[in-house]
């Protein structure tokens, strides 16, 4: 082999090293930061770029993609003072690459521990029972406080999610019984009131039922009472109308003699009862004369007539 053949092929190979070097495809949604010798030159966005040889080089390489980070669980100290092991996760994006770069040596280290930092301060205003039932509350806290301290950082905090909050054993067995007590107690007050409102119901019914047996026996009194009185006037009408038709009879010819014929019977009738209901009869003795007695109940009808 010749010297220069030899040279011609390190010159090719040079070549192909320098393009392999220099030659730089960046994938989507990434960012690269291009330095060149040493110091900051450009970022390079998703595509295909060529690098100066010997002068530039990657130093950084970055994901714009949203990150969801786990944030390791810890101890927490409420303000009743009760320890309790939360977890969680973040999930945050690289917004400027450079500031994400030179800002900040590790910034998902960083952003770890303000989150779990902030998460504890969140916790420490709270009670045990209100951990639970705020947690949107804290979540919205660490994200506004880490958002914060990651915008010189190139990076948006967007959610904080608590996973998991875990109170101690003995903690947890006081908290099973404490609403064990509760059910009990509002299953006795249901029952209670169911109790209480069935009595309620039964005075209520009974009350309505001598109210409508009242007014019943009211009526039920009105209507007799309209009844008799309607029957004494039809008594009473009846009556009258009976006797104005035996006066008008009594001038008619021949009334006086019907009216003693009437009379007579009568008279007899009610003798013969008199004697069959006792066997010693004391009568007048001018009763024994019927014409007497037509004369003595004429003097009733008319005392005129009689005299």
């Amino acid at each position: 082999m010749t010297a220069g053949l030899f040279i011609t092929i390190l010159l090719v190979l040079v070549v192909i090293v320098a393009i392999v070097k220099t030659a730089v495809v960046v994938p989507q949604q990434s960012a690269y930061v291009v330095q060149r010798l040493g110091k900051y030159s450009r970022t390079l966005d998703a595509g295909f770029h060529i690098l100066v040889p010997f002068m530039d080089s990657i130093a950084y390489r970055h994901s714009l993609k949203e990150e969801a980070m786990d944030i390791p669980e810890q101890i927490c100290i409420t303000s009743d003072n009760v320890q309790v092991g939360v977890d969680g996760v973040i999930y945050l994006k690289v917004l400027d690459p450079e500031r994400a770069s030179y800002g900040i040596s590790d910034y998902t280290f960083a952003v770890t521990q303000l989150t779990q930092t902030t998460l504890r301060s969140e916790i420490g205003k709270l009670e045990l029972d209100r951990t639970f039932e705020a947690r949107a509350a804290i979540n919205a806290a660490v994200v506004m406080e880490v958002d914060k301290a990651t915008e010189a950082w190139g990076v948006k905090v967007l959610r904080y999610e608590i996973k998991n909050i875990t109170p101690p054993a003995d903690v947890l067995a006081a908290m099973e019984k404490q609403m064990r007590a509760e059910r009990e107690k509002r299953a006795i007050i249901l029952q209670s009131e169911g109790v209480r409102d069935a009595k309620i119901n039964e005075a209520e019914g009974e009350k309505q039922r001598v109210i409508k047996e009242s007014e019943a026996r009211m009526q039920l009194q009105i209507n007799e009472a309209r009844g008799e009185a309607e029957a004494i006037l039809s008594v009473a009408h009846a009556t009258s109308e009976g006797l104005a038709k035996v006066g008008g009879v009594l001038n008619n010819a021949g009334g006086d003699k019907a009216m003693q014929l009437r009379i007579a019977e009568q008279f007899i009738g009610e003798f013969g009862k008199i004697a069959k209901a006792s066997s010693t009869v004391v009568i007048p003795a001018n009763l024994s004369d019927l014409g007497s007695v037509i004369t003595m109940a004429k003097g009733l009808i008319d005392p005129k007539k009689a005299a």
